[in-house]
């Protein structure tokens, strides 16, 4: 028995293609009705974190942030008791670095093996199962890890033997997107200014340059905002904070993520909560945008 904590955007499409590749799932969720459509599958439902882990010998975690965690895993019912000597514990989310570290020193009190393997994708790309896993952790782990992962994602990277390594991957990863959509949204801002539509001016510089579909989709939603949001200004911020986190943990500074930590500060501040993280950038380059 496997079991999957934390049914959100991803971990619902997660947990259905690893139920279509005919694994047996246990699933749970703070709020219950997201495990219905995983139940309607052939799931079975836990109440709790620690009761969804009897029998199971392998966990799969994709939790919205470090607090949430802390209460599914050290809180009252939670899972680091709960799994038994010899498990598996697979973390597929966006984390702190910090946390990883201490994650892996309180399994391995437990005897139990852990690795990090955070996705990069959309929901969407999640259903297709063409997720990309960042994968850290001994190659024990890893090796049983492997056919969980490979059941919602089209590749996997291994970069250490530390699950703290692939959490770190993807802060940076992150922080790309987050720089890539910074820098579409000032070219846009100038694109403008000069007379030209930013539709133009992408199409121009993306075919002669970049000929990347990841550069276009994300035009595309600063462009025309989409009416169903999948990651929030909030979670950008959230993500860029735990990125600078971990590079002053080892005494390195990142100048543009300084500069991109008050934008999203002020984003933050203006609102509106809750809108689209690449829209909400967007917006911020074109209110920065004008000259004093």
């Amino acid at each position: 028995m496997k079991i999957v904590l934390g049914l959100g955007n991803m971990g619902t499409p997660m947990a259905l293609r690893l139920l279509a590749g005919g694994h047996e799932l246990s699933v749970w969720n703070r709020s219950e009705e997201r495990t219905k459509p995983l139940i309607h599958e052939g799931a079975i439902a836990a109440a709790t974190p620690a009761e969804a882990e009897l029998g199971a010998d392998a966990v799969i975690t994709m939790l919205f942030d470090d607090a949430a965690y802390e209460e599914v895993l050290f809180g009252a019912n939670g899972v680091a008791d709960a799994l038994s000597p010899g498990g598996l514990h697979i973390s597929c989310s966006t984390i702190s670095v910090a946390l990883s570290e201490r994650l892996t020193v309180e399994h391995a009190k437990r005897g139990i093996d852990f690795v990090g393997a955070p996705v990069f994708g959309r929901p969407s790309v999640a259903e297709e199962g063409r997720l990309w896993v960042v994968a850290a952790g001994a190659d024990r782990a890893v090796n049983r890890a492997r056919p969980l992962l490979e059941a919602f994602s089209r590749g996997i990277t291994m970069v250490g033997e530390e699950p703290r390594q692939a959490h770190a991957v993807k802060l940076g990863g992150n922080f790309l997107i987050s720089a890539m959509i910074h820098s579409l949204g000032e070219a846009f801002v100038y694109a403008a200014r000069q007379g030209v539509e930013p539709e133009t001016f992408f199409e121009s510089v993306n075919n002669a340059l970049f000929q990347s579909p990841f550069y276009g989709a994300y035009a595309s939603i600063m462009l025309r905002p989409p009416e169903h949001i999948v990651a929030t200004i909030e979670m950008g911020a959230k993500d860029l904070r735990l990125l600078r986190e971990a590079a002053a943990s080892r005494q390195t500074r990142l100048s543009l993520a300084d500069q991109m930590a008050e934008i999203f500060a002020e984003a933050k501040r203006l609102g509106p909560p809750g809108q689209d993280w690449a829209v909400g950038q967007y917006r911020m380059a074109q209110r920065r945008g004008v000259a004093l």
